[in-house]
């Protein structure tokens, strides 16, 4: 699949800086620096307005053998501000359809990061080999503000509602209530592997 950089497709376009960094403000966007390591990779991208995550390339070809995982690069770098890190997250298509998930979700990019961020994906499938191609969207980058906070001990801690409960205290799942489950592989509608579920070919083409 022929794949061109967005910012290619139309040209060379010249453009007041000023003016991108004001209209931006106005919109209330973080101005982000990017390096691209890799010279071709498409820059991350919201694929729709509204969209929390942007998305990360891989810029290397790899197949993944059932329950296989590797770190795939992405071909970029950033500079976070202070007081901002950025979180990988999985692509729930790839999730769905292929059983791609990533290792560490979320990876955390910190602020003072300024290596090329990398995705560890790992094929859940028992089946199912998963390839990925050169620039196939592998992870969304999400941007969030966080805090840094100071702790401090204390030999007792507030009394609360939920106390010490965890793991599963809350209930809401057959496995926890004690009922009957059904398959956990539903059917899903859409073009299918072996698996039942879509080809990583479906995902790239944003289905």
């Amino acid at each position: 699949m022929s794949r061109n950089r967005p910012d290619d497709s139309a040209g060379p376009v010249s453009r007041d800086r000023s003016d991108d960094s004001a209209g931006a403000q106005r919109r209330g966007l973080l101005d982000v620096l990017i390096r691209r390591v890799d010279p071709d990779v498409p820059l991350p991208a919201y694929e729709h307005p509204g969209d929390a995550g942007a998305d990360l390339r891989t810029t290397v070809a790899c197949e993944l053998a059932p329950g296989e995982r590797a770190v795939l690069p992405t071909g970029v770098s950033v500079a976070l501000p202070e007081g901002y890190a950025a979180f990988v997250h999985p692509r729930s298509g790839l999730a769905a359809r292929c059983g791609v998930a990533l290792v560490n979700a979320p990876g955390t990019v910190d602020a003072g990061y300024r290596g090329e961020i990398k995705v560890i994906v790992v094929n859940l499938d028992p089946r199912e080999c998963v390839r990925f191609e050169r620039f196939d969207r592998i992870a969304q980058l999400v941007v969030q503000q966080v805090e840094r906070v100071r702790f401090q001990e204390v030999a007792e801690l507030p009394g609360s509602a939920r106390a010490e409960g965890g793991f599963g205290s809350t209930g809401g799942h057959a496995a926890v209530d004690g009922g009957s489950g059904t398959s956990g592989r539903a059917a899903m509608s859409g073009q299918a592997g072996g698996n039942r579920y879509a080809s990583v070919v479906s995902d790239r083409e944003g289905q």
